[in-house]
């Protein structure tokens, strides 16, 4: 692979695990600042709200994903991509600097519903762009390889919010994290938009972005374009409906729900959500190269399988776990079967759309998936837990699995069919 091929892989990479930072870094210390923004009631029903906000920013992400899909399908993915990461660094100081409840009144939580939504608004953009950039950018035989570096930094991502509370808990004291301590990743994380947004100026642009630009179609990016390919759009809500909850689960949500249903402490539901999010994280590329040998199909296939069959007892036997370890095993098991979806979902949406309509193709449906499903993980769970009926919400992930993989099992192999392969570049 060319110096310039991994320097835009590299470049492309790093501004989206900035950008999932700064996104993840809301739902690791909401467990800290949901009583700054909503004072009263139970910490179920604090983190219920501050659920409820993170739920909102996903409804942007639809928008995100239209609005700078048709930027990067009609002006250039570098472009849209430099700007996505400018508008969450903007979302990220927001939070740092608003003040409390109890300080400005309803205004701090109207403002920190503000700064989620353009941080939806972002990452909602984020997702189908550097999808499309990496995916075009790989070579070949590699582009399952390649492409699921997009999970290894989103999980990355997350890992580095996990890694800056884990840091923050060992130096501040809870009274200190619940004051003033939690608006720390905030500020690190507006800086860190400002190293991304550089490396992202200085990216090139793909071949098959310039090939069909030089073609000057107006139909480009639009959703015109984009309605011409409804069994690829359909196809894409399906893979993305049981993958994205089983993510949510095992990821955003799952923190709370060592301490809120498991009975962990704050620290040790950090540290071990954090252990368990590395390995998933190293797994990504094995899954993917592996998809390059043997096709995206039957990863797919296992993870629908596999989710249906052990969901329910996984989570029903990690809600009565008393063990640490025991809950580590159980939730790195779920991982390693929702990498069978994380590893290459990207490679395979960007595999169903040509060059002048991948973007948005890749990033508007996702986007609407995403944020009816995915966004409203953690408030149904918290919902479910309230009303205490809990493991309803295990049976939902379920059946939304199955459903996937029902798409999963007549869909074609997107490795054998894709339409990167059309590209100059290809």
């Amino acid at each position: 692979m060319s110096k310039q091929r991994l320097k835009a892989i590299f470049g492309g990479s790093v501004g989206n695990l900035v950008e999932w930072y700064d996104w993840y870094a809301y739902s690791a210390f909401a467990i800290y600042f949901s009583s700054s923004f909503f004072p009263s009631g139970s910490s179920t029903a604090q983190l219920l709200n501050t659920a409820g906000i993170f739920a909102l920013g996903f409804l942007m992400r639809p928008i995100g994903g239209w609005m700078f899909g048709r930027i990067a399908d009609k002006i250039g993915r570098k472009q849209s991509m430099t700007l996505s990461v400018l508008l969450m660094s903007l979302g990220s100081l927001l939070i740092a600097l608003t003040p409390t409840f109890k300080t400005i009144g309803l205004v701090a939580p109207v403002l920190l519903l503000v700064a989620r939504l353009l941080q939806g608004l972002s990452v909602g953009g984020e997702y189908g762009v550097s999808a499309t950039y990496l995916s075009e950018m790989a070579t070949k035989n590699r582009r399952g390889f390649y492409s699921s570096f997009q999970y290894v930094t989103l999980i990355g991502g997350q890992l580095i919010a996990l890694g800056i509370q884990i840091i923050l808990q060992r130096i501040l004291t809870e009274e200190q994290l619940i004051s003033w301590g939690w608006r720390i990743p905030f500020v690190i994380g507006a800086i860190l938009s400002v190293v991304a947004l550089y490396l992202r100026k200085s990216l090139h642009e793909t071949k098959a972005f310039e090939a069909q630009k030089s073609k000057k179609d107006d139909n480009n990016g639009t959703i015109r374009e984009l309605l011409k390919h409804p069994k690829a759009i359909f196809t894409v809500i399906g893979l993305t409906l049981g993958g994205t909850l089983a993510f949510y689960t095992y990821t955003t949500y799952m923190q709370k729900f060592l301490v809120n249903t498991v009975h962990l402490t704050k620290g040790e539901a950090t540290l071990l959500s954090f252990s368990s999010l590395f390995i998933f994280a190293v797994l990504q590329p094995l899954f993917g190269s592996l998809s390059d040998r043997i096709g995206r199909k039957p990863l797919l296939i296992g993870f629908g399988v596999l989710g249906t069959i052990f969901t329910v007892p996984l989570l029903t036997t990690l809600s009565n776990t008393t063990s640490q370890w025991g809950a580590f095993f159980l939730l790195l098991a779920a991982l390693i079967i929702v990498s069978g979806y994380t590893s290459i979902n990207a490679i395979v949406k960007a595999e169903l759309f040509p060059a002048q309509i991948r973007a948005l193709g890749v990033g508007l449906p996702y986007g609407i998936t995403v944020a009816i499903f995915g966004g409203t993980v953690e408030y149904l769970a918290l919902w479910f837990k309230k009303i205490g009926h809990e493991p309803y919400f295990y049976w939902y992930i379920t059946g939304c699995i199955f459903m996937s993989l029902l798409v999963y099992v007549f869909m074609k192999d997107s490795k054998e069919t894709s339409k990167l392969n059309e590209d100059q570049d290809g």
